[in-house]
């Protein structure tokens, strides 16, 4: 699957840029390539850790449906989920300090899913 979301990059000492149909999906470069990179990545982990919390992926604006001002404008970024999204979840076992693993337990946290977001980044994936 292909997704194509809209990505409003501003101009200003630098670019960032704001996924509009995303919320907290953003993207930062000293370059167009930086930044273009940044976004790809940004988009294809936040929309996988979308799906693995089981939540409903946004419908992308028209990218002509955005206004923007003077200092940014509208690019697609593509991602393709397919392959990752397919494969079968297995169980994993890891050991962590006890006072992190209580810590953690504390906040909520899913170790599932920050495992999953943290192998992602760190395989540039």
């Amino acid at each position: 699957m292909i997704l194509n979301y809209p990505l409003i990059i501003h101009n200003e000492d630098g670019y960032w840029g704001e996924f509009p149909d995303v919320d907290g999906c953003n993207a930062q470069g000293d370059t167009l390539d930086e930044i273009l990179e940044d976004a790809n990545s940004a988009l294809e982990l936040h929309l996988l850790s979308m799906l693995m919390d089981g939540e409903s992926l946004p419908t992308p604006t028209y990218p002509k449906d955005i206004n923007t001002d003077n200092n940014s404008f509208v690019t697609l970024i593509s991602v393709k989920l397919d392959a990752k999204n397919k494969d079968k979840s297995v169980k994993k076992t890891l050991t962590i300090p006890e006072w992190l693993n209580e810590k953690a337990e504390k906040e909520n946290m899913n170790f599932s899913k920050i495992f999953q977001e943290a192998l992602l980044e760190r395989l540039s994936i």
